[in-house]
């Protein structure tokens, strides 16, 4: 019902802009920056910042209100982004890999690639109103709103197909090997692929949809509400042209951005869920890559997967050009003519 409702809302603000947009002023901006991942999988103890990786946005603002003013306070807004969120907690870090890494027997990584709608509104501080447009001048905005995200977690668990004889070995010295550190081979050392193959829902890593009394949560959704807060300063180059620097915070209602939140999948949950031997065996190395993770069972030092008291979030710090065009009527028949 939430996210119907948000869709909703989003709908009914596009089509407003639609037809706000026959007023006489519009404004339409680029931008791209960093993104970083705030959530269950960390090896930092404060920030991530490890996390970063790519986003971007296309955004349509100054449709509505009294197009005849200058200097506007508030302002109306939609986005459509990208933003690209990952973790891998056995990469090395600041000098460290192995063991000597936080989080590393837990050995989580995701990359989620979230599509999203946004719908918001901007209030802006002027340094000088009384300075001409065409003039360059600085201003400070703030920025609030409400957005649908669409992604789905995966996860780069295999060298190739989805199969045992493709699984990594995660052995405490931080190398990838193709046995288990506990044989009585060394094995050789593989190198990662990058190949985020493994869509992590469908193995239902913390007992998701298990039929039993004590257990009875539902798969995650893969479209989600977020909460987008921003700041910036914008630099007005002349009357058609800005450029902005942007820091947003994104919060979201979910915890499963990253497929981490509670606990690990008991063995009786992943059985019940695969009846076959080797499905159950690849849901158990998908849930817990390194086999350190739980024994499973629920148990107050293997159970832990995750904080569900802490929801999932990201920053985007970004760089935006904007164009700010005009128009007029040029029939009765609604054509316009750019100017």
């Amino acid at each position: 019902m939430r996210i119907g409702y948000a869709l909703f809302i989003l709908l009914l603000a596009f089509c407003e802009a639609h037809t706000l947009c026959a007023q006489h002023r519009a404004e339409i901006a680029v931008s791209g920056g960093v993104v970083n991942y705030i959530g269950d999988l960390a090896n930092e103890s404060m920030f991530p910042y490890s996390s970063a990786s790519l986003g971007g946005a296309v955004t349509l603002r100054n449709f509505a209100g009294n197009q005849r003013e200058r200097y506007k306070a508030f302002d109306l807004q939609v986005r459509l982004s990208w933003h690209r969120l990952q973790y891998d907690e056995t990469d090395p870090l600041s000098g460290k890999q192995g063991i000597q890494l936080r989080n590393y027997l837990r050995g989580l990584n995701f990359r989620n690639d979230l599509l999203g709608a946004e719908a918001g509104m901007n209030y802006t501080i002027y340094v000088n109103k009384h300075q001409p447009l065409w003039k360059p001048t600085f201003s400070f905005f703030f920025s609030a709103g409400l957005g649908v995200f669409y992604g789905q977690p995966k996860a780069d668990l295999f060298h190739g197909d989805v199969s045992l004889a493709n699984r990594y070995y995660f052995w405490n010295d931080g190398t990838v090997r193709d046995v288990p550190e506990n044989s009585q081979l060394i094995g050789k050392e593989i190198e990662r692929d990058g190949v985020y193959e493994t869509n992590l829902r469908d193995w239902k890593t913390e007992g998701q949809g298990y039929d039993k009394e004590i257990h009875q949560s539902v798969p995650y959704e893969w479209l989600n509400i977020g909460i987008p807060l921003g700041a910036g300063v914008r630099y007005c180059y002349n009357k058609q042209i800005t450029f902005s620097a942007e820091l947003n915070y994104y919060y979201f209602f979910t915890d499963f951005l990253d497929d981490v939140s509670n606990r690990y999948a008991t063995y009786e949950e992943l059985r019940a869920a695969f009846p076959n031997d080797e499905d159950y065996e690849l849901a158990k190395y998908i849930s817990d890559p390194t086999g350190r993770g739980t024994n499973g069972y629920i148990g107050p030092v293997t159970s832990p997967r995750g904080n569900p008291t802490l929801k999932d979030a990201f920053t985007f710090v970004s760089l935006e050009a904007a164009y700010k065009f005009t128009w007029k009527k040029k029939s009765v028949y609604g054509q316009f003519t750019s100017r």
